[in-house]
């Protein structure tokens, strides 16, 4: 089976309210299947390339277990999680996971990207979108995403 990404918070497309600014902002549950032989590591990147100022970044986490098939709903916004796994910046300044919020009456996007790494990334807590990125440049074993839609 490939390397595949999924979501039970809105298999339809579209992200409740619990799961953005209009609600409790929580990280919705996350899981996949088995990445390819050789992961040492996997990374996620959840962003919207629909922002009026260009692709906006509302989630990194990277260094997260090999062995890890889910991330449970409401993920804590700690820099360094129990598991290891450990949180980027996003582009409201903050760690961690901040939900859909767009200007009103614009349907946006979330790309939801699951990369399998050959490699633990190493970088410290706090990193960038394209801190992780240069980081996993050459190290991308498989990569897979969900898209979820969100409108106020």
């Amino acid at each position: 089976m490939a390397f595949q990404l999924t979501t039970s918070a809105f298999p339809g497309g579209a992200v409740p309210a619990k799961f953005t600014c209009d609600g409790p902002d929580l990280s919705p549950p996350l899981a996949w299947t088995d990445p390819p032989k050789g992961t040492q590591s996997l990374a996620l990147i959840v962003d919207d390339p629909d922002a009026p100022a260009g692709t906006w970044v509302h989630w990194v986490l990277y260094d997260l277990p090999a062995t890890a098939r889910e991330l449970p709903e409401g993920v804590p916004k700690d820099r360094q999680l129990r598991d290891g796994a450990r949180q980027g910046r996003n582009d409201f300044g903050k760690t961690g996971y901040n939900g859909p919020c767009p200007p009103r009456r614009a349907v946006h996007r979330y790309f939801f990207k699951l990369y399998a790494l050959d490699s633990k990334t190493n970088l410290k807590p706090g990193a960038t979108k394209s801190e992780l990125e240069r980081a996993m440049k050459g190290h991308v074993l498989a990569q897979t995403e969900l898209v979820g839609k969100f409108q106020h």
